[in-house]
């Protein structure tokens, strides 16, 4: 029940992504302004769920908002929180060679995923 939980959170998260990204005109510049305020709107979105999570709301609903919804709204706003983590437990070194880590890694990542398609 929970995979069905989460897939529609996700189904969910998914199209409100699409629909944010469909009404921010594409003329905006190089900045890719849309990804930024849904990576921003995920960001505040699992913080709030992640603080309701302590006892105020069901298991089932922590699953379908922050997997489910916000996982598939932005992968970022998991990121964010599990950097929030590091700090609220003291572990500086992994917060920072957590965020250097998966900007470059993912980056090269990328660059090396464009280069085996060619």
């Amino acid at each position: 029940m929970n995979l069905l939980i989460i897939g529609l959170g996700g189904f969910l998260g998914s199209v409100c992504r699409y629909m944010i990204s469909q009404a921010i005109p594409k003329d905006s510049g190089p900045f890719p302004i849309s990804t930024f305020i849904v990576n921003i709107a995920g960001s505040l979105l699992i913080g709030v769920f992640y603080g309701l999570s302590q006892g105020k709301i069901s298991e089932e609903f922590r699953l379908f908002a922050t997997v489910g919804f916000c996982g598939g709204f932005t992968t970022f706003s998991a990121f964010a929180l599990e950097n929030f983590k590091l700090l609220q437990s003291g572990s500086y070194f992994s917060f920072f060679a957590y965020i250097l880590l998966s900007t470059t890694v993912c980056i090269t990542a990328v660059l090396l995923g464009v280069y085996l398609s060619k």
